[in-house]
């Protein structure tokens, strides 16, 4: 039995009558997601399913996803959640590289069905449909789940975690926010194919023996405000985009107050949240959102804030326990100095890339430090060092031989009352490498020009942290996990859009 069925299936057990999950209207008991898993666990053995297989599984949230993956790891394998939105190429390359026993999905995908098994599966079902799997190269079975993650470089690219890493990180967030506890109904909205929606909204709630209000996807917004108000929800864990669009509706007057206002806990991960979300949410709800930060390869938590009370503006908070963590420099040297790139070493850190032995040597060190990416900070707050994120490595801009981090000119760009949100790219420039560019989204009913925005830049920046060139749009490209697509703006930027 793995660490995780040691922890989760005897709380189930225990007190079956105990409300577990919310669906479409309706609590349900730990009694049901026992049969959903006891269903999904005879039907996958039944198709030739054993240890060490994986089983890919394309569904939006609901209850076959933590029911699949009990079942899943009950009989020994591994669950591997992708976005069926993906694309049929991106699919394809990340099945071959994956090797599933066969893949569930809610539609039938036949560009799919002719190199593996492919079953339809409707999301209020309570029974899979029987089939039979194909097998294939097996895992080492102390692995729990693996991660499609993007990348640049076009070629697929997987993250495995094993059941020590999802327990150590869950354990570990729980001991930082010691508010949690399992009276708690936690929103499920998140993508079961991104790690933090997995890890933080559905395992860490069965560890703590809390609810999960389950909702298949944050869009349309009504079925996750339905979840939120009906399912009593306490904890929200949430991308910035998220806590963005829920707090514009009750700015607008679209969606009452009292609707979040039960809510206890918001905390954001997954992407910077924009400072001015802060005072939208102390003017609107009278709360703080508490900050997290991690990695699909890290669990995914590597940092997150106790509470509101004590969380430092800006800061995302001390690293969670059981991290090992130092600074480089950009070029991978040791240094004394407080800022630098992040390196993690850990319980909850990835063994490495799926069949990817080049790609794992290239992101962690001799030591087994793993190279978040990121450029960070560390001050020392109510005797705890605290992180703030500069910049990931990548986005830093550099003006003639000058550091500029995106994030700092942000915050600045964010604070012009005309500003709702801005986010800054570095563009191509023949004498000074690059300068930046800021594509800014005006708050509702503001007007203001390229020369107001820069003007502005110009009293509170460097000369070379001032936006060079602004441009204003009513949307930034979004991940399927709502994070903002830099690459996509710096693209735009290099072609002169």
């Amino acid at each position: 039995m793995t660490r995780l069925e040691k922890i989760i299936l005897p709380k189930l057990e225990a007190e079956p009558e105990k409300p577990c999950y919310w669906w479409d209207g309706k609590f349900y008991t730990r009694k049901d997601l026992l049969a959903l898993v006891n269903n999904c666990e005879n039907v996958l053995r039944n198709a030739g399913f054993s240890r060490g297989q994986k089983l890919v599984v394309m569904l939006r949230n609901s209850p076959l996803i933590p029911a699949l993956s009990l079942a899943v790891w009950k009989l020994g394998g591994v669950f591997c959640p992708l976005n069926e939105k993906a694309g049929i190429p991106s699919l394809k390359g990340t099945l071959s590289l994956i090797k599933p026993f066969a893949v569930i999905a809610e539609h039938e995908i036949s560009e799919l069905a002719e190199d593996w098994p492919c079953i339809s599966c409707d999301l209020d079902s309570v029974s899979l449909p029987a089939f039979t799997g194909k097998t294939q190269d097996t895992e080492s079975d102390d692995l729990a789940i693996i991660f499609a993650t993007s990348g640049t470089t076009g070629n697929p690219k997987a993250v495995p975690l094993t059941h020590e890493n999802l327990y150590s990180n869950c354990e570990a967030v729980l001991a930082m926010i010691k508010s949690l506890n399992p009276d708690d109904t936690f929103l499920t909205v998140l993508p079961n194919f991104h790690s933090f929606g997995y890890t933080v909204t559905i395992v860490l709630p069965l560890i703590l023996g809390a609810k999960l209000a389950i909702a298949p996807s944050f869009l349309p917004p009504a079925v996750t405000v339905r979840a939120i108000t009906e399912a009593k929800v306490d904890v929200m864990f949430v991308v910035p985009a998220i806590m963005s669009f829920l707090l514009m509706s009750v700015e607008k007057g679209k969606l009452p107050p009292e609707t979040l206002a039960r809510i206890r806990i918001i905390c954001t991960g997954g992407d910077k949240l924009n400072p001015n979300l802060h005072k939208m949410a102390l003017k609107l709800l009278d709360r703080d959102i508490m900050e997290g930060y991690g990695l699909t390869e890290t669990s995914p938590v590597i940092c997150v804030n106790h509470d509101c009370e004590t969380q430092i503006t800006g800061s995302i908070g001390p690293v969670i326990p059981g991290y090992e963590y130092k600074l480089k420099t950009r070029e991978g040297q040791a240094t004394s100095d407080k800022e630098g790139v992040l390196w993690v070493k850990g319980p909850s850190v990835t063994p490495g890339y799926l069949h990817a032995p080049e790609i794992t040597a290239e992101r962690f060190d001799a030591e087994g430090f793993f190279n978040t990416g990121d450029y960070v900070k560390l001050e020392t707050h109510n005797g705890e060092e605290c992180v703030f994120i500069l910049d990931r490595v990548t986005d830093i801009i550099i003006v003639g031989g000058f550091n500029v981090y995106p994030q700092e000119v942000e915050k600045i760009l964010a604070e012009h009352p005309a500003v709702h949100q801005a986010v800054v790219v570095g563009m191509p420039h023949e004498i000074n490498g690059q300068i930046p560019k800021a594509y800014i989204i005006l708050e509702d009913g503001a007007e203001a020009s390229d020369r107001d925005i820069i003007r502005y830049a110009k009293e509170k920046l460097a000369h070379f942290k001032v936006p060079r060139s602004v441009e204003f749009v009513t949307e930034f490209p979004l991940s399927g996990t709502g994070k903002i697509l830099r690459r996509v703006l710096r693209d735009r930027a290099a072609a002169g859009k």
